[in-house]
């Protein structure tokens, strides 16, 4: 089985930060709109999904050098404060076989990240961003994970993968993957256990600790050792 991890928001909390720098900035821009909505409304998607939605209802575009600047600010903000969310990496000490990160972040993104807390070697060189791999677009579309799956050789239903989000739960589900949802981020909110599994999770964990005990009865269903 090929464990397969969503960073932000599941082994980072960077969610909370882009959550907290979303709203500050789209507020200024006149589209006013709390850390809590932003993470109920868009946790998942990437900046410029975002932008589209924002656009439409204001009914105009947001200043040319809108997106420049947030993700500025972003990265400036997760190389000072981002930390790795309790118990992620005793986990990953934990599961024995493959494993690989796939974002919607960029490359450039993910290191910045994971040098900061210290997991880019647990991980590469299989960390895939959805924007920068196969067809190149980003969850809820199931590029990436269908991308990791043929990298990694090995078949959809093959692969466990952890989300916190609903775009990426749906992303996961579409390529034909086993997938569990994540509650354990400082972004979390009331009813988003309810809504992963809406989105067609097999099941939801808080703490990590739970984890390896869940991969194990997923692949005792799927008749794996």
């Amino acid at each position: 089985m090929l464990f397969a991890f969503d960073c932000d928001g599941v082994l980072v909390d960077s969610e909370v930060i882009a959550s907290e720098v979303d709203a500050e900035m789209l507020t200024k821009a006149g589209y006013e709109i709390s850390a809590a909505e932003v993470n109920q409304r868009f946790a998942g998607l990437t900046h410029v999904a975002i932008h589209d939605i924002v656009e439409k209802e204001i009914g105009h575009k947001l200043p040319a050098d809108f997106l420049q600047e947030q993700e500025a600010e972003v990265d400036r903000r997760l190389g000072r404060d981002l930390k790795l969310i309790e118990g992620a990496r005793e986990m990953l000490e934990t599961i024995e076989g493959p494993r690989c990160l796939c974002s919607n972040s960029t490359t450039k993104r993910l290191k910045i990240e994971l040098d900061r807390v210290r997991l880019w070697d647990q991980f590469a060189p299989n960390i895939f961003s959805a924007v920068e791999v196969g067809d190149k677009k980003p969850k809820p579309a199931p590029n990436v994970y269908e991308y990791a799956a043929r990298t990694m050789g090995v078949e959809p239903r093959e692969v466990l993968v952890l989300e916190d989000s609903v775009f990426g739960i749906h992303a996961a589900k579409a390529a034909g993957c086993r997938v569990i949802g994540f509650t354990g981020g400082g972004h979390t909110w009331l009813g988003h256990a309810d809504l992963l599994i809406e989105a067609g999770a097999e099941t939801v964990i808080k703490r990590f600790s739970d984890f390896p005990r869940i991969a194990e009865a997923v692949m005792s269903w799927e008749g794996m050792k």
